[in-house]
């Protein structure tokens, strides 16, 4: 299996942020990983590395693999619109991404695996393919005989992040993916023009 199953606090780590949510191991010892942590002297990173270091985060972030980043980029490209905010759009308009969003799974690997599971609605219809990409006015749900799944029910009741684009039915478990967000609503602290420059080389 190609995706990532290592250990998340590591890579948290080289980034130098929790880009997987709530970390106590990250909030410990939020200084890079390897044997001499702190200590080791760093070079000043060259404008490639930085740009790598960018597009390693946004993938980590959505959990998507190198292939399929390439793919989503060759879209946001050919779009028209600028590149970069583009590319994040796609991002967030999958599938696994706004089932995250909307508190159905704690983490975007959880979700994920809800959607890969079959616990996932798209408009009625079972969707098991968590790079769906989502057009505004769907309607995300979940099934209805995965409604009191322990693990869906203790997300929901933790959720208390609120997004302008999405909206949520606590009685129905089930929301809308009402609009593709504005760049300045996604939350992600990604520097998306650094990973233009990369592809454009």
């Amino acid at each position: 299996m190609a995706r990532y199953t290592g250990p998340k606090t590591k890579i948290a780590r080289k980034f130098g942020e929790a880009i997987f949510g709530d970390d106590k191991a990250f909030e410990k010892r939020n200084y890079p990983p390897g044997q001499h942590g702190n200590n080791r002297r760093r070079g000043k990173k060259s404008e490639y590395a930085i740009q790598l270091m960018e597009k390693q985060k946004a993938k980590y972030t959505y959990g998507i693999l190198e292939k399929q980043f390439r793919n989503i980029f060759g879209k946001a490209n050919r779009s028209g619109g600028v590149t970069g905010e583009v590319l994040l759009q796609l991002c967030e308009s999958r599938l696994d991404n706004v089932v995250y969003r909307m508190g159905i799974a704690p983490t975007r690997s959880a979700a994920r695996q809800l959607v890969s599971h079959r616990h996932i609605t798209v408009n009625g219809e079972l969707v098991n393919i968590p790079s769906y990409t989502l057009k505004p006015g769907d309607v995300v749900g979940v099934r209805e005989k995965s409604k009191s799944l322990k693990a869906i029910v203790d997300s929901l009741d933790a959720h208390s992040s609120v997004y302008e684009w999405i909206t949520w039915n606590s009685e129905k478990k089930e929301g809308s993916f009402v609009a593709i967000p504005e760049r300045m609503q996604i939350p992600e602290n990604i520097k998306e023009q650094l990973i233009v420059e990369l592809y454009s080389k």
